[in-house]
């Protein structure tokens, strides 16, 4: 059991509900392994509490902390200074302190981008298809620009939110190739995708049973196209299952939640972090094997 003092320096997470998180089993994780002398605790912070929490947080001496829902945006306005892909996403999900105060960027880029370059595909000729377009579609779409995909489409159900995204990337080097389209144009663009990836909540509990595609959609993925589900429980998702049985390389949300903290632990300690450590503490913690 780790050994807490009074010279144990602190971190956490803040969100509602924050009950799921799994970030506490990856950081104690790898901050026992590290020998760090830290803790990452997990606080239940209700939107009209976030003020009260940020001061709170420096009257306690809080060295950084992760940010979930529904806190990305709002926390924002607490900063002194974000990095540019925080500013292009809109959101932050890692916050440091600094003498200046409160600094924020966003790690879900990184997170998202690990599994897909230890794949070593050529991106410059790629065509990457978003299911969704609500705030992990964002960061989604960082990456994809940062990887060099040839075309961005994100594709959403409502007309006047997809235009809204569209409009809010506008003049930005990030996403010089995307395009947004209506969810029934999904049946013309599945067959030249090389990389599919699901933001939406569709195959998440209570829905374990849905896939944001139908199994005739999935048939038209060409052999050896990636499938990326931003979901991590259940482990697969019904549409990975579907995926992987035509043919598709699969990724699940999982190896995004493990990169993007392990990228936050580095800001915070300044040390290379084990990430290993991190996947068998939370593969252990969920049951899985393999």
């Amino acid at each position: 059991m780790k050994r807490i003092t009074g010279s144990t320096k602190l971190l956490g997470v803040i969100g509602q509900p924050i009950e799921h998180s799994l970030s506490p089993i990856l950081h104690n994780a790898a901050l026992t392994e590290m020998e760090l002398d830290y803790v990452y605790l997990p606080f239940a912070i209700a939107p009209g509490d976030l003020d009260a929490a940020i001061a709170g947080f420096r009257a306690i001496d809080l060295q950084g902390f992760s940010v979930t829902i529904p806190h990305k945006q709002a926390i924002l306005s607490h900063l002194t200074g974000i990095t540019d892909v925080a500013a292009a996403i809109g959101a932050v999900n890692t916050v440091w302190k600094t003498e200046a105060g409160w600094h924020g960027t966003n790690t879900d880029v990184i997170g998202f981008l690990a599994p897909l370059q230890a794949l070593q595909t050529e991106w410059g000729s790629t065509c990457a298809i978003v299911l969704g377009n609500g705030g992990a579609a964002r960061a989604v779409v960082a990456g994809c620009a940062q990887l060099g995909c040839a075309e961005i489409q994100v594709v959403g159900r409502n007309p006047d939110k997809l235009t809204q995204f569209l409009q809010s990337w506008h003049g930005s080097s990030l996403a010089p190739s995307l395009q947004t389209y209506p969810w029934d144009a999904l049946p013309t663009l599945l067959s030249r995708a090389d990389l599919v990836v699901n933001t939406t909540p569709i195959g998440m509990s209570p829905q374990v049973e849905r896939s944001p595609l139908t199994p005739m959609e999935i048939q038209q993925l060409k052999n050896g196209a990636i499938a990326y589900d931003l979901i991590y429980v259940p482990n697969p998702t019904l549409f990975l299952q579907h995926a992987r049985s035509q043919g598709c390389i699969t990724i699940d949300g999982l190896e995004m939640l493990i990169g993007q903290g392990a990228a936050a632990l580095e800001i915070w300690t300044g040390r290379a972090v084990p990430i290993n450590t991190m996947r068998q503490a939370v593969r252990q913690h969920l049951g899985m094997t393999g």
